[in-house]
């Protein structure tokens, strides 16, 4: 992850229109450390902020997605009011909350991970818990988290799916670990296990973690 202190001047975002009744501001077309804190600092804003008329804001690694009811607001307006706050707008660079996520290192990818990296288990343990992680985003399946950015531990996502992982799996790919919330398919590594669960729909809100949250994962005793 990026050194940084301090406030960051975000990306200029492009406002794509998605059907008649969703707007995306996306701030980069790849993962980006900066476009990130930008997309979370956004719907922080809109949190704070609200736009009339939009019903749902959902951000994601580089972008967020409000979704507006046609019938009260027009996509003009909706644009025109997140121009207005996204004017001054700083990706902070602080977290809001510490989380450690005690893990047990047995998944049956650890292996194959740590051979990709040329690294032994014990020694890719160790580098996975060394760095505090952000998380970059929740979505995908209910309550599964994405934390990273790892630096020099960088592997692709596996070339076939699993069809099943079981919900507190921890899973690694792509220079981010994730965390299952619900027992799901996955293409992700796993290389271990978590009783974590970021996911309880009788809860307020339902997920524990949220977008700009420190994570250290750390072996379970």
């Amino acid at each position: 992850m990026a050194d940084v202190s301090g406030p960051l001047a975000y990306p200029a975002p492009t406002l794509v229109p998605l059907g008649d009744s969703a707007l995306l501001i996306r701030f980069a077309a790849a993962l980006d450390e900066v476009a990130n804190r930008a997309a979370i600092a956004l719907a922080r804003r809109l949190e704070e902020e609200p736009v009339p008329g939009v019903v749902e804001i959902m951000p994601n690694l580089v972008s967020v997605l409000l979704r507006y009811d046609p019938l009260l607001v027009s996509l003009g307006t909706v644009a025109g009011e997140v121009r207005l706050r996204l004017s001054g707008l700083k990706a902070e660079t602080g977290t809001a909350r510490q989380w450690s996520i005690p893990t047990v290192f047995e998944g049956p990818d650890l292996d194959e991970v740590a051979d990709m990296l040329e690294l032994g288990r014990a020694e890719f343990v160790a580098a996975h818990n060394r760095s505090t992680l952000r998380v970059l985003a929740t979505g995908f399946a209910p309550g599964f988290v994405y934390c990273g950015l790892h630096e020099g531990l960088t592997v692709p996502r596996r070339t076939e799916v699993r069809s099943l992982v079981p919900a507190g799996s921890v899973l690694f790919a792509a220079g981010q670990t994730a965390i299952a919330a619900t027992d799901m398919p996955t293409g992700w590594h796993v290389i271990g296990r978590t009783d974590f669960r970021n996911f309880d729909p009788a809860a307020d809100p339902p997920t524990r973690l949220h977008g700009g949250d420190s994570v250290r994962f750390v072996v379970a005793p």
